[in-house]
C-alpha cells in the first residue's frame, strides 16, 4: 500500500446526500493529503438500503470532484469477516445473548433506582438484564452483547482514551467510565449479524484506514471502536472529529431534509464551488 495517511467516506444508501455528508466527504478527501480516500458503502441494513440511493451517492460525490480506488467495499459482502470477530469475541467469554427490546429495556430503567437512566452513544445504557445467559443458550432472534465489564477486565485496562485532532484534545475514559456511561453495547443486531460497532472496526483494519474522519455526534462511539481493536488484537487509527452542519435552527442536518439534498442542488445548477462556500471550505 502507497504511503500517506488513509482515510474513508462511509455513508449509508438509505437516503440522498445532503450538506453535511459533503462536509464529511470533502474533509476526508482533504485530509488524505497525499493518501488515498476511498468509498465504503455501509449497507448491513438491508431493510432501509436501495441501490438507487448508491447509485446517486457515486454520482454526488463526483460531482464534487472526488473520486476513490475501485472496487468500493460494500458492508453486505463482508457478513464473514464480522461472523468471525464475533466468534473471536465469544470464544474469549465476553459475548451474551440478549432477548431485550427497547420497550424491556425502557421498563427495567423505569424500576425505582437512584438517578435517571445514563444515556450513553446508542441511547439509554443497557441495564443487565440478559447478562447471566450464555452463548450457548443463544436464539435466533437474540442480539449480541458485548460483556464490558469482563472486557475491560480482561485487557486490564488502566484508561481508554484517544487524542482527537479536530478538536486537539486527550479524550480518556476510565473502565469505572466506560461501564457506567457506555456499557454492553449491542455487537451483532437481530437479522443483521453485525453492527455499526463492530464493522466500522473490522473494516477500518482491513482497509489500512489510518485517519478517521467523522462527525462529533459520533465522537463518544469512538472508545467502543478502541476497546474491540484491542479485544480482536487490530491497529487503532488517528481520529478526527469534525464539526456538524446544522440547518437554521441549530439542528443537525438528517436524511429527511431532502430540500438540503445534493442532488436538488445539482439540479439547481449550483456548482461545487458555490457547494464549498455554502460548507466554509474555500
Amino acid at each position: 500500500m502507497a504511503g500517506g495517511t488513509v482515510t474513508r467516506f462511509a455513508p449509508s444508501p438509505t437516503g440522498p446526500l445532503h450538506l453535511g455528508h459533503a462536509f464529511a466527504a470533502l474533509t476526508a478527501d482533504r485530509l488524505a493529503d497525499a493518501g488515498r480516500f476511498l468509498l465504503r458503502i455501509e449497507d448491513i441494513d438491508r431493510s432501509r438500503c436501495c441501490p438507487e440511493y448508491e447509485a446517486l451517492i457515486a454520482e454526488d460525490l463526483h460531482w464534487l470532484g472526488l473520486t476513490w480506488p475501485q472496487p468500493v467495499l460494500r458492508q453486505s459482502d463482508r457478513l464473514p469477516a464480522y461472523r468471525a470477530a464475533l466468534d473471536r469475541l465469544a470464544e474469549l467469554g465476553l459475548t451474551y445473548p440478549c432477548r431485550c427490546n427497547r420497550a424491556d429495556i425502557r421498563a427495567a430503567l423505569s424500576a425505582p433506582q437512584e438517578g435517571a437512566p445514563r444515556i450513553g452513544p446508542d441511547g439509554p445504557v443497557y441495564p443487565g438484564t440478559c447478562r447471566h445467559r450464555s452463548m450457548d443458550d443463544a436464539d435466533e432472534g437474540d442480539a449480541i452483547r458485548l460483556n464490558a465489564a469482563r472486557a475491560v477486565q480482561h485487557l486490564r485496562l488502566g484508561t481508554l482514551g484517544f487524542h482527537d485532532e479536530g478538536l486537539a484534545q486527550d479524550m480518556p475514559l476510565s473502565p469505572a467510565g466506560f461501564l457506567t456511561q457506555i456499557g454492553d453495547v449491542v455487537l451483532a443486531r437481530r437479522g443483521m449479524g453485525t453492527s455499526y460497532h463492530l464493522s466500522v472496526v473490522v473494516d477500518d483494519a482491513a482497509q489500512g484506514i489510518t485517519l478517521v474522519t467523522r462527525g462529533r455526534d459520533l465522537l463518544d462511539s469512538t472508545h467502543i471502536h478502541i476497546l474491540l481493536q484491542q479485544l480482536l488484537d487490530l491497529p487503532t487509527p488517528r481520529y478526527h472529529h469534525h464539526r456538524l452542519i446544522r440547518d437554521d435552527a441549530g439542528k443537525r442536518l438528517a436524511k429527511r431534509d431532502d430540500a438540503r439534498a445534493l442532488c436538488l442542488y445539482r439540479e439547481q445548477s449550483m456548482t461545487p464551488g458555490q457547494i464549498r462556500a455554502m460548507l466554509g471550505l474555500l
